[in-house]
Order: C-alpha cells, then sequence, then structure tokens
C-alpha cells in the first residue's frame, strides 16, 4: 500500500515568524485518517522566519528529531545544553521523562528544516540532547542511517525500533531498500523528484507506505529524500 500526500493536501499553519506544514495531525490541524503512522506521530515542514522561534516549552516521551534543510537552529533546555544545528547537521532530543526547550533562529535568513517525533519504546527513559554533522551531499545513491534504535553504527540513538535514512540522488540513480515483514515506511522527499515504486514524489511530497517487501527509490533529477523505517 501507498499512501501519496501531495504538499497541497498537508495541514497548514501561517503566522508572522512561522510558515508550518504537517504531515500529521497537529496543533489547529485535525484529520483523523492522519494522526500517525506505527510510531511516527509528527512530522512538520517548518520555515521559522529570522531572529524569531519556538519559546521555552515542555516535552515528555517523545524522541524529537530535527533535520535542519537550510540556515540553523539554536537550542537551549532545561539541562543546560546549548547548541547551534546547521544545514548539514542534525539533531535529536528524547524528552523522557521531562525536558524545556527552546529552539532559535537566531540567523539573518530563513531556516527550514523538518521535525519528526517518534514514540518511544517505553515511558520515563532519562532525557537527553545531541547534535552531529551528517555525511555530505557528495555521498550518492545510498541510504544513509542518521537517527536509530537498532543498533546501527555511526547514528544517534533513539529510544525506538526504527530508523531514520537521508539519501541523496543523482540523476537517474535507483536505491532498493527491503522492509522487514510488519514493517512500515514513510518518505519525504525534499529535493528534486524520485518515484518510489512508480509513484512521483515531488520535494515536500510525502507517502506513507504499508505490505511493502522492497521499496525502489528513483530519481528523476538529482534529489534528496528522508526514509523513516518504522515498526508496525
Amino acid at each position: 500500500m501507498l499512501d501519496y500526500r501531495p504538499f497541497s493536501s498537508l495541514g497548514r499553519m501561517d503566522i508572522d515568524w512561522l510558515s508550518a506544514r504537517y504531515h500529521f495531525s497537529f496543533a489547529n490541524y485535525f484529520d483523523p485518517a492522519r494522526m500517525g503512522w506505527g510510531p511516527l506521530r509528527v512530522w512538520n515542514d517548518d520555515k521559522i522566519r529570522a531572529k524569531s522561534g519556538f519559546d521555552p516549552h515542555p516535552h515528555r516521551d517523545m524522541e524529537i528529531i530535527t533535520y535542519v534543510r537550510t540556515g540553523a537552529i539554536s537550542h537551549a533546555d532545561s539541562l543546560g545544553n546549548r547548541g547551534r544545528t546547521e544545514a548539514g547537521q542534525i539533531q535529536v532530543m528524547s524528552a523522557g521523562t521531562g525536558i524545556q526547550h527552546a529552539e532559535y533562529n537566531l540567523e539573518d535568513a530563513d531556516t527550514t528544516l523538518f521535525q519528526i517525533w517518534i514514540t518511544p519504546a517505553a515511558p520515563g527513559l532519562k532525557p537527553r540532547w545531541e547534535t552531529r554533522t551528517l555525511p555530505g551531499v557528495d555521498d550518492k545513491n545510498r541510504l544513509i542511517p542518521l537517527a536509530s534504535g537498532q543498533g546501527l553504527p555511526e547514528t544517534m540513538g533513539i529510544y525506538q525500533d526504527a530508523t531514520l535514512y537521508v539519501a541523496h540522488l543523482e540523476a537517474g540513480g535507483e536505491i532498493a531498500h527491503q522492509l522487514a515483514p510488519g514493517r512500515k515506511a514513510y518518505v519525504v522527499g525534499f529535493l528534486g523528484q524520485a518515484e518510489v515504486n512508480g509513484q512521483l514524489l515531488n520535494a515536500r511530497d510525502g507517502l506513507a507506505v504499508a505490505d511493502v517487501d522492497r521499496l525502489t527509490l528513483t530519481a528523476q533529477g538529482s534529489g534528496s529524500l528522508l526514509l523513516a523505517d518504522l515498526p508496525g
């Protein structure tokens, strides 16, 4: 099953400092058919205006992954962590028993990012935060694991049996990915166009995948996408 979700169909919120698109129900957007996909609960596509951002607010029992596409985001939290995550980097925050954080775009231009929430395998875990530089866009035509709870090397850990991958495809490039029985996937393109098992995916479209054992990702031109491999 391939459930194609074009960018134009996503939930939306536009205010003076934030332009957000929601792949799943969030904030003012509610769609009972889009409440999550396996443990994937939130996939937000945010544009944060320069010199603005999210004031301190709390979370608990959620794995929150931020993939920065352009610009940078500056983080501060109640554990004393401080850091700046820029395009080409990823940050992971495990909210666990509770954490309060703020995320600001302190740059002189807009920042664009994906914010991805995954429900942890167990509640009440120890909260934490880290940021890391990703492999560069010159690493082509393969799925690169970024954050995982499957014990994959050189990834940032999350408390769930899931893995988030990035792929940078050259024109005509093709990648195959096996999904184990009972697992799901969610795919979002963010540059260029690609086909996933024949379904065209434009930049910032989403695709929910279930009951499929093999995904074939084919670039229509050069492009990039994220793929979350998830338990059912």
